[in-house]
């Protein structure tokens, strides 16, 4: 009883028992009274926690679109396709570029993968690329394929948009859209899908501005030069180019405009 005696006056000076514990405890067994003061003790901090006030709040959720359909490289690269150095990350994705693939629109979009992997070819043959350029690939019918390896929920480093490869995702939309010439809604339509979600990951505003430092000179803007971007941009906005076409180019303020409404902005 001593031993019973002595554990409830040392929970009595850290716990304010009330009188029916303290009874209860002195007439159990020396290693129930034990659990039995660490459960009512366990009982009386969570009591307190509740006491204090409420929880602290979580912080807002970004604005994140859902991932639209996206198809897998394997279904446009052949079996046989020569093996690459593993892919390459940034931290995030910070900014997208806008694309044209600079090849015929008459195309039937069940050839899509049949084109994509001439594309593919002309750049890791013609151009020695260890991977294609491009992160997605768009068809007329808005279908959305994956593009250069490493994961398409990843921030691979692309090949898409000399001096820009950082920080950036590379969307080409299959086809020619110079001035005058028809961009389906459906290509457009998924263009900010893809955006939205990509650019939600790191909870970008599409219709946003960016700071994004050139690492080469062949671009616009000389090696090391810092300089305010569209989140959304076109090819020519990086590099001296006409691509993304004048067509998809125009349509560039709606595709901003169609990905921030998915990613819930106002």
């Amino acid at each position: 009883m001593r031993q019973v005696r002595e554990r409830t006056r040392l929970a009595r000076e850290r716990v304010d028992l009330p009188r029916p514990v303290l009874l209860l405890l002195a007439c159990l067994p020396g290693l129930a009274a034990v659990l039995a003061l660490v459960l009512f003790a366990i009982g009386v901090d969570r009591t307190a926690d509740r006491a204090d006030g409420p929880a602290t709040a979580r912080p807002a959720p970004p604005h994140r679109a859902p991932r639209p359909p996206i198809v897998p490289r394997a279904r446009w690269l052949e079996k046989d396709a020569p093996s690459q150095p593993p892919a390459r990350y940034d931290d995030e994705v910070a900014a997208v570029f806008i694309h044209h693939t600079d090849s015929p629109n008459g195309y039937d979009c069940a050839d899509a993968p049949r084109i994509i992997r001439g594309l593919y070819t002309g750049q890791t043959d013609a151009k020695h690329w260890d991977d294609i350029g491009y992160n997605f690939l768009v068809d007329r019918c808005g279908t959305i394929y994956e593009g250069r390896a490493g994961g398409v929920d990843r921030p691979v480093t692309g090949a898409h948009t000399q001096g820009f490869n950082h920080r950036t995702t590379g969307i080409a939309a299959l086809g020619t859209f110079t001035a005058g010439v028809p961009v389906p809604q459906v290509m457009t339509d998924a263009i900010a899908a893809l955006a939205a979600w990509k650019l939600g990951l790191s909870d970008s505003d599409p219709r946003g501005s960016v700071r994004l430092t050139s690492s080469n000179s062949l671009s616009r803007y000389a090696a090391g030069t810092t300089v305010l971007l569209p989140t959304l941009a076109g090819h020519s906005d990086g590099y001296m180019t006409s691509c993304p076409g004048a067509a998809l180019a125009e349509r560039l303020p709606a595709i901003r405009e169609l990905a921030a409404r998915l990613q819930g902005r106002t």
